[in-house]
C-alpha cells in the first residue's frame, strides 16, 4: 500500500500534524481564489472590449460606406455579445402603434399652439372656407387641441415637415371635404417657407397643385368625388338631384394618381343619397339622354365603389414606394337636436364643442365606416397597407367648427334664406384654420412615423 498523506482522516491527529495539515489547506485556499480572481478579471474585461466593438461598429456602419465596412468584425462581436448575455438596444415601436390618436378628447388651448396660421396670412385659402374674411366674429373655434387618451402626438413643426417632404408628391383624391384638408395642409406649409414668392399654386379643372419650388416640394388635390367616374365629375357644376357612377372606371381618374409619393384618400359625402345610379355599358354616356342604369342602395354602391378603388391599388400601386392613407367619414351636424337644440335648428351659431364622451350625430351612417374598415382589411391581407384614418369620432364633437353662412357664396341667399340662414348654412366643410388643421398633424405623425424612432 502506498504511503497515506499525513492529512488523511485515517491518521491520528496531534498537534503538530493538525499545523502542517493547516498550513496547506491555507495555501491551496490562497492559490484557488488567485486563479478565479484572474478568471473573473479577464471575462469583465473580455466584456467590456465587446461592448465597445459594438458601438464602433454600429458607429462605423452609420458612417461609411457599406462596401468599406468589415462586416465579419460586426458579425463576432455581435455573436460574442450574446454569448456573454448582453443585450443590444431595441428602438421602441413607433408611437402610432402604441397609442390610440383617434380616441380623446378637445381641450382648449389658446396659450401655446393654436391656430397654427393666421386666416388672413394665407393667400391661397379657398373662400368657402375663410370664414373670418366672411363675417365670423368669434375665433373660440380656431383653438382647441385634440388630446388622445392616455398620449400625445407630434405637434405641427412647419420647419421640419417642409425639411422632410423635400422631393416629393403629397396627393389628395377625394371630395371637397379632401380639399378642404388639402387647403389647411396648404396653409400650414405656406406659414413655414421662406420666400413666398416661390410659392406657386396652379388650378386646372380637376387638379389643385402647390409647389415649393425651392424644396420640389408639390402638394396636390385631384377632384374625384366618388372616385371613380360619375356626373360630379365637373368641380364646378355638379349640383344635381342624383348621382351617376361607371362603378368599374377608375382608370380616366386614377392614371393622375400613380406618380404620388404619398395619397390620400376619402370619399363619402356623395354617396349618403338613398339611391345610386349604376350605368350599364360602355355606350351610355354619363349626363346623356339615354342613359341605362341601375339603380341600388347608397350603402351597396359604397362597398362596390371601395371593390374597384382596391382592385386599382392592389394592381398599380408600389406599397414600398407609395405611403396610402384613407380618410375616414366626417361629420355633418345638420340636426341640432341631435345635441338637445331646437328641431329646426343646423349648426348656426354653435360656438363650442359637444362635450358628451361618445357623442354621434345622426348623419354619419357607421355601416358604412364599417365597410371602409373591411375594404382596408382586406387589402392588407394581400400586401397592401392602406392606413385609415379614423377621424369620425373627433368631427362629432366640433358641431362649431363650420362655415355655415360665413363663406364665399356662388349665388346671393333667396328672401327665405335670408330670414331662415339655418337652410343656407353649410354644416359639412370645416373653418380655417380649424379642425383640419388637426388632422394634418395626425396625418403627418403617421407620415412620418417610421423615420422618427
Amino acid at each position: 500500500m502506498g504511503k497515506k498523506h499525513p492529512c488523511s482522516s485515517s491518521m491520528v491527529w496531534d498537534m503538530k500534524t493538525m499545523f502542517h495539515c493547516s498550513i496547506t489547506i491555507f495555501f491551496l485556499g490562497g492559490l484557488a481564489t488567485l486563479v478565479s480572481y484572474n478568471y473573473y478579471k479577464n471575462n469583465d474585461q473580455e466584456a467590456a472590449m465587446i461592448k465597445v466593438s459594438l458601438a464602433t461598429a454600429t458607429f462605423s456602419t452609420a458612417n461609411a460606406n457599406i462596401d468599406d465596412i468589415d462586416t465579419s468584425t460586426i458579425t463576432n462581436a455581435t455573436q460574442a455579445g450574446f454569448d456573454h448575455q448582453r443585450r443590444l438596444k431595441i428602438a421602441p415601436p413607433p408611437l402610432t402603434e402604441t397609442c390610440d390618436l383617434f380616441s380623446g378628447r378637445w381641450v382648449h388651448d389658446n396659450r401655446s399652439h393654436y391656430p397654427l396660421y393666421k386666416e388672413d396670412e394665407c393667400r391661397f385659402l379657398h373662400g368657402d372656407l375663410a370664414c373670418q374674411t366672411y363675417g365670423r366674429k368669434d375665433s373660440k373655434y380656431q383653438q382647441w387641441r385634440w388630446q388622445p387618451h392616455g398620449c400625445d402626438f407630434p405637434r405641427f413643426d412647419g420647419k421640419a415637415v417642409v425639411e422632410r417632404l423635400k422631393g416629393k408628391r403629397l396627393l389628395f383624391v377625394g371630395d371637397s371635404v379632401n380639399r378642404n384638408q388639402w387647403d389647411s395642409m396648404m396653409c400650414m406649409l405656406y406659414s413655414s417657407i421662406p420666400g413666398s414668392k416661390k410659392l406657386r399654386l396652379s388650378l386646372s379643372k380637376t387638379l389643385y397643385s402647390f409647389k415649393a419650388k425651392d424644396y420640389n416640394i408639390s402638394v396636390d388635390y385631384y377632384w374625384a368625388p366618388m372616385l371613380v367616374e360619375s356626373n360630379g365629375d365637373d368641380p364646378s357644376n355638379h349640383s344635381l338631384d342624383h348621382r351617376t357612377v361607371r362603378i368599374k372606371s377608375i382608370e380616366k381618374h386614377a392614371r393622375h394618381w400613380v406618380d404620388a409619393d404619398i395619397l390620400v384618400f376619402n370619399t363619402y359625402l356623395w354617396w349618403r343619397l338613398p339611391i345610386i345610379r349604376l350605368l350599364k355599358g360602355p355606350g351610355s354616356l354619363l349626363g346623356g339622354p339615354d342613359q341605362v342604369y341601375d339603380e341600388v342602395n347608397n350603402v351597396r354602391a359604397y362597398k362596390m365603389v371601395l371593390e374597384t378603388w382596391s382592385k386599382w391599388v392592389h394592381t398599380h400601386i408600389n406599397p414600398e414606394k407609395t405611403k396610402m392613407f384613407f380618410m375616414g367619414l366626417t361629420a355633418t351636424h345638420s340636426s341640432a337636436k341631435d345635441w338637445g337644440g331646437k328641431k329646426q335648428a343646423t349648426c348656426y351659431k354653435e360656438t363650442e364643442p359637444v362635450t358628451v364622451d361618445g357623442f354621434r350625430e345622426s348623419g354619419t351612417d357607421p355601416e358604412m365606416l364599417r365597410i371602409l374598415e373591411s375594404s382596408l382589411s382586406k387589402l392588407k391581407a394581400k400586401g397592401v397597407n392602406v392606413q385609415l384614418m379614423n377621424i369620425t369620432q373627433l368631427t362629432q364633437y366640433r358641431k362649431d367648427a363650420h362655415p355655415t353662412v360665413h363663406r364665399r357664396l356662388w349665388r346671393p341667399l333667396t328672401e327665405e334664406q335670408e330670414k331662415n340662414p339655418e337652410r343656407a348654412s353649410d354644416c359639412t366643410h370645416w373653418c380655417l384654420p380649424g379642425v383640419p388643421d388637426v388632422w394634418n398633424e395626425l396625418l403627418l405623425a403617421y407620415i412620418f412615423s417610421t423615420t422618427s424612432q
